[in-house]
This record gives C-alpha cells, sequence and structure tokens, in this order.
C-alpha cells in the first residue's frame, strides 16, 4: 500500500473513528477521510449504549468477539487513562435466580477462564450480597474488571486525535452512492443544502452500523445477512434510588438469543440505568415507539430470515413487547434481581437500537462479520462488544483487510 494512499471510511461511530485513527497513527502520510451523515459524531449505537466496557465472558473461545474484546479492553483502558477520559472497574455480578439459571453459570465460567479474564469468582447468596447488598439470587459470578466509560466522550477524543493527524471528519455528509473501477472508489454524497459531491478514495472501510448492509449492496456485497433493527428500551432509577445498585447487575443470559436480557448498569456520571429489553424497531433509527419508516419497515418485513426467525421465537418477542409497553412489567424483570425495586423507582430514559445481522436462514450472527469486496471492506455486523473492542477492531481491519486487502 503506497503511503499517498487516500483511505476514506464510512461511519464516525467509535468503530470508524478508530480505524481512522489507527491509519494515521501507522501509515503517516495516508489521507483519511472519513464521512459522517449525522452533525456529530457517535450519534446512534456509540451513544446509545450502556457505558459498559465488557471483559469477555460470554464469547466463544477463540471468536472474534472474544479475541478483540480481550485485546480491546486493555486498549481501551489504556487510552482512556493516556487522554484522562473516565475509566472505572465497577464489577459486574451475573445473577442466577433459579437453578436453569446456575447451570448456565458453569459454561460462563469455563468461556471466561479460557478467553483469560481475570478475577472471576464464583459465589453464593451470602458472597453475593457482600458485593451488591440489596441484589438476590442463589449464585452468581462475579467480574470485578468489567467496567464503564462515556464512550461518546471516547469518540470524541479519537475523532480529535484524527483531526490533528491530519485526516478529515466530514459532518452533515450522507452517502447516497458508491461504485468502483480499477483505480479505487467512488463515493457520491449530499450535504444540507442539496450539493452533491464526488469523493475518490483508493480504498474504503464501510462502518455503517445501522445501514452497513445498505452500504455493502452498494459495493456490491451480496444481500445476505441483512441488519434487523432492535430497540432497546431504557429506565433510569430515580436519583433517591440509585443507592440501591453499586455497580453492574446482570440476569444469567439465554444462550439462543443475542441480548442480555434486562440488567442494571451504573454510569460513571452518577445514574442507574435499567435495560434494555429487545423488540423490532419499526425504523432503523427508530429510537422512539411512533418512529415509522415504511420503507424500512417494508424492507424487514421482506426479507425471509425474518419470517424464519419470528416463527421460532414469537413468544419471546410477544413478552419484549409487553415489557417494552409497560413500566411495571419491565419493573418486574429487573425486581428479579433487584427485589426492593418498585415501579415508581423508574422513569423513562432514551431507548437504543441495535444493528443485528441476521441471516437468510433465520439465523441470528453471533460473533463479528468482515468482508471485502474489491477495494471495498464492508464491517457487516460489529454489535456489542463493538465499543469495548473498538481500538483491537481497528488493528484487526487494518492488518487483514486494508494493508493486504485480503479476506478473512
Amino acid at each position: 500500500m503506497r503511503s499517498t494512499e487516500h483511505i476514506g471510511i464510512i461511519g464516525a461511530g467509535i468503530v470508524g473513528l478508530a480505524v481512522a485513527r489507527h491509519i494515521t497513527l501507522h501509515r503517516p502520510g495516508t489521507r483519511v477521510t472519513v464521512l459522517e451523515k449525522e452533525n456529530r459524531v457517535a450519534a446512534h449505537q456509540t451513544g446509545h449504549n450502556s457505558g459498559v466496557v465488557h471483559a469477555g465472558l460470554y464469547y466463544r473461545p477463540g471468536s472474534l468477539k472474544a479475541t478483540l474484546c480481550r485485546r480491546g479492553i486493555g486498549l481501551l483502558r489504556d487510552y482512556c487513562a493516556e487522554n484522562g477520559l473516565p475509566y472505572e472497574e465497577a464489577g459486574k455480578l451475573l445473577v442466577a435466580v433459579n437453578p436453569e439459571d446456575e447451570a448456565r453459570l458453569d459454561d460462563i465460567e469455563r468461556r471466561a477462564k479460557e478467553n483469560g479474564v481475570p478475577g472471576v469468582t464464583r459465589l453464593g447468596p451470602e458472597g453475593l450480597r457482600e458485593i451488591e447488598p440489596h441484589a438476590a439470587g442463589i449464585a452468581a459470578l462475579h467480574s470485578p474488571t468489567t467496567a464503564i466509560t462515556d464512550f461518546v466522550g471516547v469518540a470524541e477524543q479519537i475523532a480529535d486525535d484524527v483531526r490533528r493527524s491530519g485526516g478529515r471528519v466530514l459532518l452533515n455528509t450522507p452517502v447516497i452512492d458508491l461504485r468502483q473501477d480499477h483505480d479505487g472508489t467512488e463515493v457520491l454524497t449530499g450535504d444540507p443544502k442539496g450539493e452533491r459531491v464526488i469523493h475518490r478514495f483508493d480504498r474504503l472501510v464501510l462502518c455503517g452500523g445501522l445501514q452497513s448492509d445498505q452500504l455493502a449492496r452498494m459495493a456490491g456485497g451480496a444481500a445476505d445477512p441483512r441488519v434487523v433493527p432492535f430497540r432497546g428500551r431504557y429506565h433510569e432509577l430515580v436519583p433517591e434510588r440509585r443507592d440501591l445498585v453499586r455497580g453492574l447487575l446482570y440476569p444469567v443470559p439465554d444462550p439462543r438469543y443475542p441480548f442480555l436480557g434486562v440488567h442494571l448498569t451504573r454510569h460513571v456520571h452518577g445514574e442507574v440505568m435499567a435495560g434494555p429489553n429487545a423488540i423490532l424497531a419499526l425504523a432503523r433509527e427508530g429510537y422512539r415507539a411512533r418512529d415509522l419508516r415504511a420503507r424500512e419497515l417494508a424492507q424487514t418485513l421482506a426479507w425471509p430470515g425474518f419470517w424464519r426467525l419470528a416463527r421460532k421465537h414469537w413468544s419471546v418477542g410477544a413478552r419484549e413487547t409487553l415489557v417494552s409497553a409497560s413500566r411495571a412489567v419491565f419493573a418486574a424483570q429487573a425486581r428479579r434481581l433487584l427485589p426492593e425495586l418498585t415501579t415508581a423507582d423508574l422513569r423513562p430514559a432514551p431507548a437504543g437500537v441495535r444493528a443485528q445481522a441476521l441471516g437468510r436462514d433465520g439465523g441470528l450472527l453471533d460473533d463479528f462479520h468482515v468482508d471485502t469486496h474489491g477495494r471495498v471492506v464492508c464491517v457487516r455486523n460489529a454489535p456489542s462488544p463493538a465499543a469495548t473492542s473498538s481500538l483491537a477492531i481497528a488493528e484487526f481491519l487494518y492488518d487483514n483487510h486494508i494493508c493486504n486487502g485480503s479476506g478473512y
């Protein structure tokens, strides 16, 4: 790769920005431009998550998620320390409330140890209450190095790094189309005034999150997998009840689903959030229940994989819809971990939308997924723990896709 090449990144979430920063650090002189359709960085998944820096408890050993999460947490911890950003090892309790949960803890504990997660400890009822006095359960797994940070602040700092290194972060620059030829890639963008601009790149990296499949199709990628947006509703503990939770309190996840269930997380600024649940969003960026984009919903409903998923898990979908619609039901879910919690202890908080890649066969993609089409690298699936792993994902993309253009 020539040092004079111009590399473009579409998407100024934390992953896209981390890729841009890595290139500027390791290929001085390379021109780097990030294109972002919103008026700020970290506007979507990066800015709507729980702020948890995951230690790598759940992920299949040897998977990209496991490998890049463990590498990423160290890089992120050091980056926050170097730049004066908040980073607190709040610790996570994974609480079993019944024998089925307790049996699942065995597999999670095994995975955590194989992934090299430090300090993981199995606890009984008394031990878990020493860490979280208001929690209840028959057993728990404690991860003391699971941390919290401000991912928006991290993304903004990374964007500043890119600019200081000579790179550009162009906001209010939505991508309209792109095409490849033998010399590179042309990207057509718009601006708030309606003017259109053509940007030419030698290599392009797509980190579009909720729009990743649409961008990949423009680059010549397959329709499979399709991004299906899942809206996650949050509630916040009222200030006078924040002392119910010291750190991070999670249920034992059901391995059939990529969602962790309603959990309680303390943020670096003091708030304690409960959630999210997971229901189908009616728009890719549908953060409110009333947000509906007919064309995007039609695309979801036309995808064969959606109906295969719905037929298999319709009862879970119905339950999650009820949890989303009723604060009392939401509180009841959280009360499985925190018996003292009442409906009055919760108030509505902003929701998030997860970009979940769904195969034509109805299978939810569990691992990170990247493919390459000519000179375009497409990040097709990067859900949690992508924020935790972002600096390591940037390394991986640079070493395996950007430098040599090979697939994985």
